[in-house]
Parts: structure tokens; sequence; C-alpha cells
């Protein structure tokens, strides 16, 4: 008999899967934060930095408050202590070296100029001679980063308006003939990958491609708890007739299962033994590019929270605002909240408020304004400051004056 599930136990089974069923006991040190990142599998990286980079908030969502910095050793720290590594995951990622093994498929393709941006595949073949001579220079030099060998006179601009060399740089990458070394700001340093992938991870036999790609459907479905077969492709951007291959092959062994979400279309599947909370008590504002929500019509299926970034759009037409973090509270995306750190004025800004139609309880109130202090206090900043006078934020208000 096919195991069904209401929506709302869908909703807590993937919350648990994430991280949110469980509070952190105790100061979180580099242990706890691994196990956090590990069972998600994957964190996206992106540039925006209008609150702090996007890789930091999962774990401060699921965790509190944490030294930022024990991320930035786990992933570009020193060789004992770095267990992360930066590549295409899920978009640009950190992912647990144990993952490293299971990307090289991925590498291979994009060797030959499979799966990656049609403009770096092109480049890989027409300017082997500036791959060449990055390749070398990184050889002989170390990490270096993008600037340092750059010959071209003008200032880059914007995404694709790269040197050669930056091409180069970046193509070797996606080929996985160099890695991300570490930082420089938010620079990638790039070295061969023998100076950065401990050789236990390193000197593994590759995988047959059918193979790593059934360990990564299986990393999926274990972290999203119950999926479609687009929720489970989108996790680490698997092509669809590879995962339609390979979800069938989990299936006949017995790895993953077919289930019912009531008010579901699509296929659905869960991995092994599945425990459905009674509860999942968590409140947290998430990243835009959090793992819960990046999938943006998982979002609105299991939450029926329409989400979309709203970054790129001139502001005359923003709806909800420019950096807008949803918040979990109740087992439901209820409100959203465009946030600011705005560091020269020592304080964290709401500049906007806006929650679903179900509104926040006073209780959501209450732990909407505690969130967002301890978001403060995790930025090391003065104060939550309410910029907007949208329906809500007097209420806001009242909780950020009275505790």
């Amino acid at each position: 008999m096919t195991l069904t599930f209401s929506l709302n136990e869908a909703r807590r089974v993937a919350l648990a899967a994430q991280g949110f069923a469980r509070a952190p006991r105790g100061a979180i040190r580099h242990r706890q934060l691994l196990a956090q990142v590990q069972a998600l599998g994957v964190v996206q990286i992106d540039s925006v930095n209008a609150l702090v980079r996007s890789h930091y908030l999962p774990a401060f969502s699921r965790l509190g408050h944490y030294d930022r910095e024990l991320l930035d050793d786990l992933a570009w720290g020193r060789p004992a202590r770095r267990a992360l590594f930066e590549y295409w995951g899920h978009e640009a990622s950190l992912l647990p070296l144990e993952l490293y093994p299971l990307m090289r498929w991925r590498m291979r393709r994009a060797a030959r100029g499979q799966g990656i941006y049609q403009q770096l595949a092109r480049f890989g073949e027409e300017r082997r001679d500036v791959i060449q001579r990055v390749l070398g220079a990184v050889r002989e030099q170390g990490a270096l980063g993008a600037g340092a060998l750059s010959t071209r006179e003008e200032r880059a601009g914007p995404w694709w308006d790269w040197s050669a060399e930056k091409h180069a740089l970046e193509w070797l990458f996606a080929a996985g003939e160099v890695t991300v070394a570490g930082r420089r700001g938010f620079e990638r340093l790039y070295d061969l990958p023998e100076r950065v992938i401990p050789p236990a991870i390193l000197d593994q036999p590759d995988l047959p491609e059918d193979e790593a790609q059934r360990r990564l459907l299986l990393r999926a479905a274990e972290a999203l708890g119950v999926a479609t077969e687009r929720d489970l492709r989108d996790y680490y951007r698997l092509d669809s007739d590879d995962c339609r291959a390979r979800l069938a092959e989990l299936v006949e062994e017995g790895a993953l299962q077919p289930v019912r979400v009531d008010g579901w279309r699509q296929a659905t599947y869960c991995p092994g033994e599945v425990r459905v909370p009674r509860k999942v008590r968590a409140s947290a504002l998430l990243s835009p590019f959090d793992s819960l929500v990046w999938e943006r019509a998982r979002t609105e299926r299991l939450f029926d929270f329409r989400y979309r970034l709203e970054i790129y759009t001139p502001r005359h037409k923003r709806q909800y605002g420019y950096y807008v973090l949803p918040f979990l509270h109740d087992e439901r995306l209820a409100a959203r909240v465009d946030l600011r750190a705005e560091r020269a004025q020592d304080r964290l800004a709401v500049h906007a408020l806006h929650e679903e139609q179900q509104g926040l309880s006073e209780a959501g109130i209450q732990a909407l304004a505690g969130n967002l202090q301890s978001m403060a206090a995790w930025l090391g900043l003065g104060e939550v400051v309410v910029t907007c006078g949208n329906a809500g934020t007097a209420r806001l208000r009242g909780c950020l004056a009275g505790s």
C-alpha cells in the first residue's frame, strides 16, 4: 500500500529533513555546524551582501547565533579543519567534502563542453592557449585570483564581461582542473585540487556516472524528506533524462519509495523509513537562497507561498522589496520581511513587512521580533529599526520596544 501524507504531514517531514525540528543545545562549534551542512548536502553561495552573504544564513536559521568564522574555517581554512569545498552543486555552492567524488562526472562533462554555460563551453574550444597559460600560472605560483592574471587594460564589467583569464579560470574550475583554495573578500582564489582536497578524498576512484547520480538523488531525498521528481532533480541540478533513469532504479531497488501527498498531482517519493514529527516549533528568517524555498514550484505546493526574487526588478515594480526573507513560523511561511544591514548606522533595518493572508498571531509577531533581535546581535548591529508603515509594523514596533 502506498504511504499517504496530508499536506500538513508533508510540511513537517520536509521541515524536519531540512533541520528545523530540533533546537540546538549549547554553543555552536565546528562539529555542530558541519553536521548541519552535511544534513543539507549543499549550501548556495550568492554575491549579494545586503544583509550578509547568503551562505551564512541557513545555519543561522537552523542553529541560531554562531561565529561565521567557523564556516570560513570549514570552507577555506587550514587543511586539517577544512571539510567543505566549492563547486556547482545547486548553482555555486559549498558542499561536504565527501561529495567531491560524486561531482567528478559533472567535471568530466564540463571538460567536454557539456552541462556548463554555453559561452564557457565555446571558450574552452576556442581558447585552449589561454586555458593552458592560466593553468600553468596556477601550478607555478599557487592560489591566484582572476585579478592577478588579467592582461586586459579596461576594467571588467557585468557577469559575462570577464577577462580571458577569468573565463579560463571558470572553465578550469568547472572541469575540476582547479578548485577554490580560499577567498579574498568575495574573490575566489584558485589552486590545483591536489593542494586543496585531502588525498583521502581526491584519490578515491572515479564513480560511474549512474552511481554518482543515484547517490546525489538519495542525498537530495534525505535533505528534502518528501519530494517530486522535479524537486529531487533541482536539488543538485541534474539533467531530466539522468534523473528519471536513476529515480526508476532507486525505486526498483527500494532505496526510495513512492508516496502520495494530498493535493499534489505529481508522483512523489521519500527515502526509506519516514517519521512524521507531531509538531515543528521552529521560527526562522530564511535566506532567499535557502534550500527550503529555492525551488519555487515546491514552495508554492508545500506552503501555498508564491516567492520570487525582486533584486533585479526595477524599484517601482517591486511588490515586496529588494532583499526579502520569508519568515517561517508555526509550520507556515507566514510573512515576508525586506531587511538590510545598515552598518554605517549600526542597525538592522526592516524596510517592509508583508504578512500572508492568515496573518501573524501575537505569538508570531513576538517570534519575529525575537528573530530580528537575534539576527542583529549575530551581525554585530546595535538595534532593529522598522522604517516602513505597512500593516502589522505597529505590533512589531511594540514587541521590539517592549523586549
